[in-house]
């Protein structure tokens, strides 16, 4: 499904709906907003573990603008702010209030500049493996020590330049990296998911936006409860990051989950005991 946001579409699907009978009474689900990282990514590697969600929430995944099935799109529009609102205006076009919403590493950046700008509007937000800034040192450290000298190079010409062969070689090099287990099928999401290696490149490279991004004196703006979640072997996005995004919102607004033996994504590697904390978070929200 789509949805014009001027003249941008956005992409959608909904898993569940709102509504549920509950004895004499139809009763109301929250909204659950499930954001995609990369970018240059889609939607579809989230579904095996989200759509679960659908008995305690209407869930809700979104292709950012230039990502996925959102296009055609303007290259001058892909920016943290306009991703940012991007959310307000989808939720404003399905008359959709209140939302919780999920965001995975660069989702998760998206969903940082949607509450700090629209502070009043998320019910809560749920930050997995993101940050509020970018450690590219560390992570290219981290990389050496996972993967020796060869990784190290590889993800340091990814990011310095993205060619697509640079690109092809860090998918089969640095890419099983970001994780502590082999999960079945992951071949197949992988050849499922739509890439848009223009919107990495336009985003991600030297001079580019994540480049700049530093999310941190704002984030005292945000309302809303906030569960932060980290692995604790995460290349990409350290757990450091994560406890500098708790450091910085208001004292007593967000809860901090670091997951021992996980990496990028820790509900990959944990499914189990990652999930649940979702589950319980959704529930006390």
């Amino acid at each position: 499904m789509q949805v014009s946001i001027g003249d941008q579409p956005i992409f959608f699907d909904v898993i569940g709906a709102k509504l549920a009978p509950d004895g004499p009474q139809m009763r109301e689900k929250p909204t659950l907003i499930v954001m995609h990282g990369g970018p240059g990514f889609d939607h579809s590697g989230l579904r095996q573990d989200f759509d679960g969600f659908a008995d305690i929430a209407q869930v809700l995944y979104i292709d950012h603008r230039g990502n996925g099935r959102s296009v055609p799109s303007d290259p001058a529009t892909w920016t943290l702010a306009q991703w940012g609102d991007d959310v307000r205006s989808f939720c404003d076009a399905l008359g959709i209030h209140k939302p919780i919403v999920f965001g995975q590493s660069f989702g998760g950046m998206v969903a940082q500049s949607y509450a700090t700008r629209h502070p009043d509007h998320p019910r809560a937000l749920i930050l997995s493996s993101t940050a509020a800034r970018m450690d590219f040192d560390a992570s290219l450290a981290l990389f050496r020590v996972k993967g020796g000298d060869e990784a190290f190079a590889i993800a340091e010409r990814m990011w310095g330049s993205g060619s697509d062969e640079e690109f092809d070689t860090y998918m089969r090099v640095c890419m099983p990296l970001y994780n502590t287990t082999v999960r079945e099928g992951g071949e197949h999401a992988r050849a499922r998911a739509i890439t848009r290696r223009e919107v990495y490149r336009h985003f991600s490279l030297p001079g580019r936006e994540i480049r700049r991004m530093d999310f941190r004196a704002a984030l005292n703006k945000i309302l809303s409860p906030t569960l932060i979640l980290a692995g604790a072997n995460d290349p990409i996005t350290p757990p450091h990051l994560a406890e500098e995004m708790a450091s910085c919102m208001m004292p007593g607004l967000a809860s901090l989950r670091t997951f021992e033996n996980c990496g990028h994504g820790a509900f990959r590697d944990d499914p189990a005991s990652v999930l649940q904390t979702i589950r319980d978070f959704i529930a006390r929200v």
